[in-house]
């Protein structure tokens, strides 16, 4: 049987940036996720420059051999709605492909891997995990997204019981016909808000990657919302006409909303299996990275005594990071009034900048994440 000091259930970003931490300390890590690498990812895709600073990655060394697309505005409204664009004087944001920017940070962790296994059974004796009869560890991470192996232990319930969002959405190389034939700015990302504010749909060129999607907090007629959203950007020729039909959906939780039990003896959960997600944009990239370096921090500070009083101060990094969470829908309230505020935010330029761009999808009130 293998042995290990820290076994990491999924190799995402959350999963790989806590095994770098841990293996730049000196611990023996190992990453096990049921795909192998590199591996397609439903994922918008886009992070900014703190994510870059917080795993102390030169975007330049990065860009070398992969899709990296410096964002300097946005295309906001309201679907079937009006519509501006908000200009920034310099990089606020990078598009990545998921299946190049994880199999980058899992290769850079440095881990073992077993990669290609899923986690099958999972048992605990005499303070050490066993996992697939295999692998032995005293540490166990649960890193393997909304529906993790390890937050199902723990009690999640992923379904009709967690109040997740819900999205739809598709990356593809587009033919030079429909490269020719779409409209979106390779360096301005389009954001367009459901009419009621349960969600919003996407579009994003990548490289000669075009990557459209839809997600909302409401999952009932999702299909249909998707529908509208491809409609409109077709209608005001944004997108190609003929876009594919291979639309895949994935499920997370916004950070406050899950409610899901973090750690227990020698085991905490990281990124979406957390369910860290920003509850203004949905974006979890970030969160997902960040949660992963506390928790190897915190790992490091218990010197090897995992027992759950040990690992509190995980949950307190996370609170002392991003509040107490739950912060109110946008989505709340009598329709006419979520109509009115959506139109009164999305039709002022400062509200996009400051408040729709700046704070709910950049983040760039929150300060760099100090990483040891």
């Amino acid at each position: 049987m293998e042995s290990c000091d820290v076994l990491v259930i999924g190799g995402g970003p959350a999963g790989s940036s806590c095994a770098w931490q841990l293996r730049r300390r000196g611990c023996d890590v190992m990453v096990m996720d049921k795909a192998s690498f590199p591996r397609d990812k439903v994922c918008a895709g886009w992070i900014t420059p703190a994510v870059f600073q917080a795993l102390q990655v030169d975007p330049f060394v990065y860009a070398e051999g992969r899709v990296l697309q410096p964002i300097t505005g946005f295309r906001t409204g309201l679907i079937n709605g009006s519509e501006m664009q908000t200009r920034y004087p310099s990089t606020v944001s990078f598009g990545i492909r998921r299946r190049e920017f994880d199999d980058y940070l899992l290769r850079r962790s440095g881990a073992r891997t077993a990669l290609g296994n899923a986690l099958t059974s999972l048992k605990r004796q005499d303070g050490r995990w066993i996992v697939n009869d295999a692998i032995t560890t005293p540490m166990l991470i649960g890193a393997g997204g909304h529906f993790c192996p390890v937050a199902r232990f723990l009690g999640a319930k992923p379904g009709a019981a967690e109040p997740a969002v819900a999205a739809k959405e598709i990356e593809f190389a587009m033919d030079p016909a429909q490269a020719a034939a779409c409209q979106v700015r390779a360096d301005t990302p389009e954001l367009y808000f459901c009419q009621d504010l349960k969600g919003y749909g996407w579009c994003f060129v990548k490289g000669k990657h075009l990557n459209i999607g839809l997600g909302r907090e409401d999952s009932h007629g999702l299909a249909e919302h998707l529908k509208l959203f491809c409609d409109f950007l077709k209608q005001r020729g944004r997108i190609p006409p003929d876009i594919s039909d291979g639309f895949r959906g994935h499920a997370y939780l916004l950070y406050g909303h899950g409610g899901r039990k973090l750690i227990d003896d020698g085991v905490l959960l990281v990124g979406d299996s957390a369910g860290l997600a920003y509850p203004q944009s949905g974006e979890g990239i970030r969160p997902a990275v960040e949660s992963g370096l506390m928790a190897a921090d915190t790992i490091l500070e218990a010197g090897q005594d995992y027992r759950s009083h040990r690992l509190a101060a995980y949950p307190n990094r996370l609170l002392a990071r991003y509040g107490p969470g739950a912060v109110p829908s946008a989505g709340g309230g009598p329709a006419f009034l979520r109509n009115f505020l959506a139109r009164a935010m999305l039709g002022s330029r400062w509200l996009t900048r400051h408040v729709v761009l700046d704070r709910w999808f950049l983040q760039r009130q929150q300060p760099r994440l100090q990483v040891s």
